[in-house]
């Protein structure tokens, strides 16, 4: 059940922000969040790949503090802001997902 809520945070969150923030162009700026989810390429290079009972926010490399201050950074320029608030979005899904396996981020 955690996963079907996991994935359909991933899909919807961003939906729902772009829907409301996006007004004429709400389908372009959700497929830019969407991309968002290419930080889970640093899940590639964990051993096992996929474990559904790790919290990868603060396990894997792109889901630690140093790169979420830099994703923070890109929603201050508008050329990338959407990028940036789609990582972001991405994770609190993966925090959200965290907290309903019990298991607390750690973010080193």
């Amino acid at each position: 059940m955690t996963q079907i809520i996991h994935y359909t945070l991933h899909i919807f969150l961003p939906l729902a922000v772009a829907m409301i923030f996006g007004k004429n162009q709400w389908r372009k700026i959700w497929l830019i969040m969407l991309l968002g989810m290419v930080i889970d390429v640093d899940h590639l290079w964990a051993n096992p790949v996929f474990d559904p009972q790790r919290c990868s926010v603060g396990f894997h490399t792109l889901h630690t503090w140093p790169f979420i201050i830099g994703y923070i950074g890109l929603t201050v320029w508008p050329r990338t802001k959407w990028i940036g608030w789609g990582i972001l979005l991405h994770l609190i899904t993966d925090t959200i997902d965290c907290w309903m396996n019990g298991h607390v981020p750690i973010l080193m």
